[in-house]
């Protein structure tokens, strides 16, 4: 007789997609454990921007979709998971402000807030304010644009306690372990070179000292400028499919001197952390999610790249119907063979 597995599910990665499948399955009374050596978001999960915002509301597809709907989800998931653990994540849905350069950007804002009506079912509104707010970024129209959809976090409370949470639940969560049960590969830029799925993003952020809890996030001159709860403010990030090394360089400053460019407020604030971190991006540029094939009772969740922590929620719990329902209800285009040679 063979001895029943320990586990139903491990998991190998202990990022933000990792922990979100984790919580999923643990909720619905699976024994999970966690593996990752270098421990909880030792990877781009442990970055410092957290934003979760979502894509413009026109030309609807599965994405976009899939991501409107976790970034509902997010509004009960986080303050659970505070309320269990008793630990902060950061998370506060403040919306976000953008500026609107010119004539024809605001013609488009228009539009967009006449599609929002529509395709954000009444749940998140997307529309024109005039340029008065005390914290905004500078906008050549003096219109803003505002959506209440966008929230943040801080990325290493909010991974930190959805790992309490799993813990909590039964889960465990090791450095080195065997395989048992299925087994999700959940590893981030390292697990895309592997397959030669995708290739690894550099980002470069910032953390500035000044306190606007509870204000708005900010998209202005292509970066998020984020105003933590913890008196903070963080900005980012390049993108860089190339690069020299994994740390801090030139290309940061360029990114502080935008963005106090774009918000002045920023000038006087000090920055007390620099950030370089490598985001997994998948060929397709959606989120890879799915069986591996060829190797029965294996699965990948990866290519959360920029929008990794919105679309865990859902990323959670349909590799949960996957893994333990065999139930596949992911979006087309968000499938692992498309993105394997």
């Amino acid at each position: 007789m063979h001895a029943l597995a320990s586990y139903d599910l491990t998991i190998r990665g202990a990022g933000i997609f990792g922990l979100s499948v984790a919580w999923a399955a643990v909720k619905r009374g699976a024994r999970v454990r966690v593996v990752d050596p270098g421990g909880v978001a030792a990877g781009a999960s442990g970055g410092i921007v957290g934003a979760l915002a979502p894509h413009t509301p026109e030309n609807w597809n599965p994405k976009k979709a899939f991501q409107f709907e976790s970034l509902l989800m997010a509004r009960a998931l986080w303050p659970e998971i505070e309320a269990l653990t008793g630990l902060p994540t950061g998370y506060a849905r403040t919306g976000r402000l953008q500026p609107v350069a010119d004539a024809r950007a605001l013609g488009l804002a228009r539009a967009r807030a006449e599609s929002a009506k529509d395709l954000w079912q009444g749940a998140a509104t997307w529309e024109l304010r005039e340029a008065v707010e005390p914290w905004a970024p500078q906008s050549p129209t003096g219109q803003l644009i505002f959506d209440d959809l966008s929230a943040h976090l801080n990325p290493k409370l909010a991974t930190r306690a959805l790992a309490k949470a799993v813990e909590a639940k039964g889960g465990v969560i090791e450095a080195e372990a065997d395989d048992e049960g299925a087994v999700l590969w959940a590893t981030g830029a390292a697990g895309l070179a592997e397959l030669n799925a995708g290739n690894a993003v550099k980002g470069q952020a910032a953390l500035l000292r000044l306190d606007r809890a509870g204000l708005p996030q900010l998209f202005a001159d292509a970066l998020h400028i984020m105003p933590h709860l913890d008196g903070t403010v963080a900005i980012g990030s390049t993108s860089e499919r190339e690069y020299e090394h994994e740390g801090t360089d030139a290309l940061l400053d360029d990114v502080i001197a935008r963005a106090r460019a774009a918000v002045p407020v920023l000038v006087e604030a000090e920055v007390i952390q620099r950030w370089a971190g490598l985001r997994p991006r998948a060929r397709s540029r959606a989120p890879m999610l799915g069986s591996w094939p060829g190797r029965p009772g294996h699965y990948i969740a990866n290519g959360g790249f920029k929008i990794g922590f919105g679309m865990a929620p859902k990323v959670g719990e349909v590799m949960a119907d996957l893994i333990l329902e065999g139930r596949d209800t992911i979006p087309e285009g968000f499938g692992v063979e498309a993105n394997l040679r």
